[in-house]
């Protein structure tokens, strides 16, 4: 089980970008007070929870609604997610973890960033709405599905105390730093990523239909 609990903490701390929020966010609030940073993180943090808590538990209704197999989710979902590794790994930007340049333009001109674009598109974004339905759907038990929510849970506080404390950690751990972190995970995320695509394209029965 605690391998469960790993895969879906890695999944959910590359598509949520635990790594990359803190120099975003530091951007962002470069003139804000101390007090003003802990109440954008903390109140973007609880929206973005909802959010993910939100297709969590709906995920199985919106995909009925939409006429999307499990298989087939789960290769929309790998592909998408190698494409945020890929990016990962080569310390690209990724639009499906962060923000465009119009988007952080946009930011930086608000007196308020807690829903944008911190709680959306930074941390509920794309990618994590999607490793969230994937996961979630995924889970064949009970006690699988809490192990999901769990980890998703154990990724946000840990990005809400990146957010707390995103200037000390640029200052320490520099773009170098960061990049090496992000590079890490994102190897990782290739390997789930592409496992997610055998997974589904097993189980949708194509490759036994062939023969």
């Amino acid at each position: 089980m605690s391998g469960n609990f790993l895969v879906a903490f890695a999944t959910f701390f590359a598509t949520i970008g635990v790594a990359d929020i803190a120099f975003i966010f530091a951007g962002l609030t470069r003139n804000n007070t101390p007090r003003q940073r802990f109440v954008f993180a903390s109140r973007g943090v609880l929206i973005a929870s909802g959010i993910l808590l939100f297709f969590a538990f709906a995920g199985n209704a919106i995909l009925e609604i939409f006429g999307i197999t499990l298989p087939a989710l789960r290769v929309a979902g790998g592909i998408l997610l190698l494409l945020i590794a890929i990016d990962m790994v080569f310390a690209r930007h990724s639009g499906a973890t962060g923000t465009t340049s119009e988007e952080e333009a946009e930011g930086m001109s608000r007196t308020d960033i807690s829903v944008f674009p911190l709680a959306m598109p930074l941390l509920a974004g794309a990618g994590s709405i999607s490793a969230v339905i994937l996961l979630t759907t995924g889970a064949t038990t009970d006690l699988e599905f809490w192990i999901v929510i769990a980890a998703l849970v154990a990724t946000l506080v840990l990005a809400w105390l990146a957010l707390l404390v995103a200037i000390p950690i640029q200052r320490v751990l520099g773009l170098t730093g960061m990049s090496v972190v992000s590079r890490v995970v994102g190897i990782l995320l290739t390997a789930l990523a592409v496992q997610f695509v055998f997974d589904g394209i097993s189980a949708s029965g194509i490759l036994g239909g062939a023969s």
